[in-house]
């Protein structure tokens, strides 16, 4: 005995809203006799005592959401009261209009910013910068306006929008990251424009050669680099809006509808439950429905995730957008619209991805107090000099108070996030980790739980032959050799892995003649005077061939290990068997055991038979399995974990992942997987193995570590240069904290949280 190893739904224009479809407002809640009663939450009508229904939303209107609040639903586009995010659809399918044109403004304020900032910025730092010395070629006197002509469009134009969301949060009592970018650009040019209006008012102390310090350009770049920031995050909000177009655009345009015998074709949208629709080779799957005549093999791996093609037959069910390979067949559709599964693996991608909070809601939630805190040091400054203060009292009144401000400005704490997450996310990259959004980073270090798919994650994704053996005697090789001719003709969805084996042996491919295919048996023909056949066992017994039980014996060993068996025949006696499956990827087992270091547990959730996934789960040490799962059973296994405490991460490469991808804390698609999935994942391994998710846990874990130590250097020099800044050493040394070393202050603290984000190129 020998044995070998081988080593290797679109959107729908015309049809007519269903009342069921109309969206619910949790917000608004009226009463159904006193509809002018509206009220914010459920209760009872003051009028009547009947219960408040909710107010529907128009059949047809897009409804805009926040997707960290979910609970702030608005009619028309535009920001969250509470944290200042851009609202997005509800619908899954509308708004993407919408994105674009914030792009587009964002874009075109970006670069007109940066264009204006750059020779205030020249202006401002030019004598710092050797060979420029801009100083002794534009007097001071005239400089200042300049800075003040360029800056000003800069502030209130390209960041006009943050002084809009600061106000907002104010007037909304929900104090965020706007908050602080308002008071810090609108004190550093609102002091600055006071200088060079009336500069009289401040004291000789506050003067450099007779002119009062600047901060146009503290102003103009902190606006230039959050309108980058804004950018950013709305192109990959964008990206998301991608994610649903490539899923409607998987689904079938049109169908051939029949007609009492007539044949026409038609559009998606025109398809009616109890059509009848003829799909021929090649062709999309049009809608879910069952098929009433004629059988083929299918390619559902675009929904399953599953590489080998499914034999269908009269009375099986097939799904929309699935692709029919080698027969023609007569359906009965079903399904249609929002009830068809590719509609609904969009909803839940749509709602899956709506749910996650993004990263700077811890931000934001550090200056909900910073905030309050600062505004009131700089009121108490004010008030202190003001009343106690030498003369001119209200000059350094107003000179310590928005030293204050100048110094708590928030680029430090703006960069603290983004600086560690542009060095890991580069960091990521050149280990072959791709990450969609930051959120990812800050949650991966949580991670308790993986769930990984198991085709394509785990394993190759596609059969490939995994052992061959033959009887005593029998020449390995050659045997190959015959059955990869008969199968090069043949339509098996396993014929494939057979000739790919052989050729990846550079095995000599013989010719055959009486090729035979017998539906779900195996092919026969004649190579060199030989009948050879190869197939199943049963298509083999009923030609009379005999079987060796060492053969029969090494075959149900193979069985047992969820492999498929092809059967070779020479004459009338079988020489060889093909154990052909879906081989288990290298890397996978070295990554589990270091996941499992890491501390986290392993789930397997997938599509395939249960005696499949066992069998690989078992060579792998996963610790829990499910097998036979459908996309909705594995968002609900990701949701059920989330109840119960834990963070998942959920590693797939299947249209079928997208959904419980989305669903997941963090969502990890493999680059050879679908781009649905990619789209829909934060991380995307571009080697598609699993090694790349414990190098994505322990980057998560150092760059939220750097992130940490990035927000105390922000607050540390708050917390130090705040009361010097609002005086408190005047009354032991008898000096104050100019302006401009607050400026000067402000800058090094941004210094030194962008040399610590460096930092993380070399630990990683």
């Amino acid at each position: 005995m020998k044995n070998k190893q081988q080593h290797d739904c679109c959107k729908n224009h015309d049809h007519k809203i269903d009342p069921a479809e109309t969206k619910a407002r949790p917000d608004q809640w009226t009463c159904p006799m006193d509809p002018e009663v509206i009220s914010d939450k459920p209760g009872d009508c003051p009028k009547c005592g009947m219960a408040l229904e909710q107010v529907p939303a128009i059949p047809g209107q897009t409804l805009y959401t926040c997707p960290m609040h979910p609970e702030v639903i608005e009619d028309a586009p535009g920001d969250c009261p509470k944290c200042g995010m851009p609202l997005e659809p509800m619908s899954p399918v509308d708004g993407d209009e919408h994105s674009q044109a914030e792009i587009r403004s964002l874009t075109r304020k970006f670069w007109i910013a940066a264009a204006l900032t750059l020779p205030v910025l020249l202006l401002a730092m030019g004598g710092m910068i050797p060979g420029l010395n801009l100083h002794n070629a534009i007097p001071r006197s005239i400089s200042k306006w300049i800075e003040f002509i360029l800056a000003t469009p800069v502030v209130f134009w390209a960041g006009g929008i943050f002084f809009v969301k600061g106000w907002r949060s104010i007037t909304a009592r929900s104090l965020n990251m706007f908050t602080l970018i308002m008071i810090g650009v609108g004190a550093a040019w609102l002091y600055s424009t006071v200088a060079v209006f009336i500069p009289q008012i401040f004291p000789d102390t506050f003067r450099m050669d007779g002119e009062v310090g600047l901060y146009f350009e503290a102003a103009a770049v902190i606006t230039v680099l959050v309108l980058l920031g804004q950018l950013l995050e709305a192109r990959a909000r964008s990206r998301t809006g991608q994610a649903i177009q490539s899923l409607l655009g998987l689904a079938a345009k049109t169908a051939h509808r029949l007609t009492e015998g007539e044949e026409e074709e038609v559009p998606i949208e025109h398809i009616k439950k109890g059509d009848l629709l003829r799909v021929r080779p090649g062709e999309k799957i049009p809608i879910d429905g069952s098929i009433t005549e004629g059988s083929s093999h299918i390619d559902e791996s675009m929904i399953t995730g599953e590489p080998v093609p499914v034999t269908k037959q009269t009375g099986d069910k097939v799904i929309g957008a699935t692709v029919n390979q080698t027969g023609s067949f007569v359906m009965k559709a079903e399904k249609i619209g929002s009830e068809t599964l590719l509609s609904q693996i969009v909803t839940m991608v749509s709602e899956a991805q709506r749910s996650r909070a993004p990263i700077q809601k811890m931000a934001d939630t550090i200056a909900s107090f910073f905030v309050p805190i600062v505004l009131a040091a700089s009121v108490a400054t004010f008030i202190i000099w003001s009343i106690w203060g030498p003369d001119p009292a209200m000059a350094f009144a107003m000179v310590n108070a928005v030293a204050v401000l100048i110094i708590a400005c928030p680029c430090a704490l703006g960069l603290a996030t983004p600086m560690s997450i542009m060095v890991g996310v580069g960091q990521a990259a050149e280990k072959g980790i791709l990450i969609k959004n930051a959120e990812a980073i800050e949650t991966a270090e949580k991670v308790t739980v993986l769930i990984t798919d198991k085709t394509g994650t785990l394993t190759a994704g596609k059969p490939a032959v995994t052992d061959m053996i033959v009887i005593e005697g029998a020449d390995m090789d050659a045997l190959l050799g015959d059955a990869a001719a008969l199968e090069e003709s043949s339509e098996h969805p396993l014929a494939r892995a057979i000739v790919n084996a052989a050729k990846d042996e550079k095995l000599q491919i013989p010719e055959s003649t009486d090729f035979q295919s017998t539906t779900g048996g195996g092919v026969s023909g004649t190579i060199s005077g030989k009948t050879i056949r190869v197939g199943k066992k049963s298509f083999l017994e009923d030609s009379g061939i005999t079987f060796t039980k060492d053969l029969e014996t090494e075959a149900t060993r193979l069985q047992s290990e969820a492999k498929t068996i092809v059967w070779i025949a020479r004459d009338k006696q079988a020489e060889g068997i093909l154990a052909i499956s879906d081989p288990i990827k290298e890397s996978s087992a070295a990554a589990i055991k270091v996941l499992h270091e890491q501390g986290i547990r392993i789930i397997m959730a997938t599509g395939d038979n249960i005696h499949t996934a066992e069998a690989v789960g078992k060579k792998l040490g996963i610790d829990e399995i499910h097998a036979g799962l459908s996309p909705a059973d594995k968002i609900q296994l990701v949701r059920d974990l989330k109840a119960k405490g834990e963070v998942v991460a959920m590693a797939g490469d299947g249209i079928n992942d997208a959904p419980a991808l989305a669903e997941a804390q963090v969502g990890i698609a493999m680059g050879t997987g679908t781009d649905v999935a990619i789209e829909s994942a934060a991380i995307t391994l571009v080697k598609g193995n699993l090694d790349g998710i414990a190098k994505a846990i322990a980057l998560s874990r150092g760059v939220m570590k750097n992130i940490r130590q990035n927000l105390f250097f922000a607050f540390a020099y708050n917390a130090i240069g705040i009361p010097i800044a609002a005086g408190i050493l005047y009354p032991i040394t008898g000096t104050l904290l100019s302006p401009m070393i607050a400026g000067a202050a402000m800058s090094f603290s941004s210094l030194s949280v962008i040399l610590n984000a460096l930092r993380l190129r070399k630990t990683l």
